[in-house]
């Protein structure tokens, strides 16, 4: 053995034969679970919420300050850019929304088993997307 990687992947197996074994599965090999998939989502789109906010606080600073800062903001909410950022923003909400919801189910200890979190692990994003299409369609038929 010229290198100590080599004696790291030298094991022995259930019959007690010696095997190459690999130190740890590369990225290219390991696949996420969606379980950590959607948990990595759920902290991105608590980064997503505390970045629109700041649209929302510019929003009612414009609104208490004057009728021109308040139809720059309303201007550029309107436009294209604007739509699209608070489309993300309602989908991240509705989506931290409803993996907080699994999250406080599994803090009571409920939904471990493996059925159950595959159906939540359809159901987050299904609901989070639903929320926001209704959320969506509610806006732009009142408007």
């Amino acid at each position: 053995m010229t290198d100590i990687r080599d004696a790291l992947m030298v094991g022995r197996s259930s019959d007690g034969r010696l095997v190459r074994r690999p130190i740890s599965p590369h990225l290219q090999i390991y696949r996420l679970p969606m379980t950590a998939k959607l948990s990595i989502s759920h902290r991105i789109s608590g980064v997503a919420l505390a970045a629109g906010t700041l649209l929302l606080v510019w929003f009612l600073v414009a609104a208490a300050t004057s009728d021109a800062a308040y139809a720059t903001v309303s201007s550029f909410l309107r436009s294209p850019v604007g739509y699209l950022m608070l489309f993300g923003w309602t989908a991240a909400l509705w989506y931290h929304f409803c993996a907080g919801v699994r999250h406080l189910f599994w803090d009571a200890g409920n939904g471990f088993t493996l059925p159950t979190v595959r159906v939540t692990d359809k159901l987050v994003p299904g609901a989070a997307l639903a929320l926001t299409i209704l959320t969506w369609l509610i806006v732009l038929l009142a408007a």
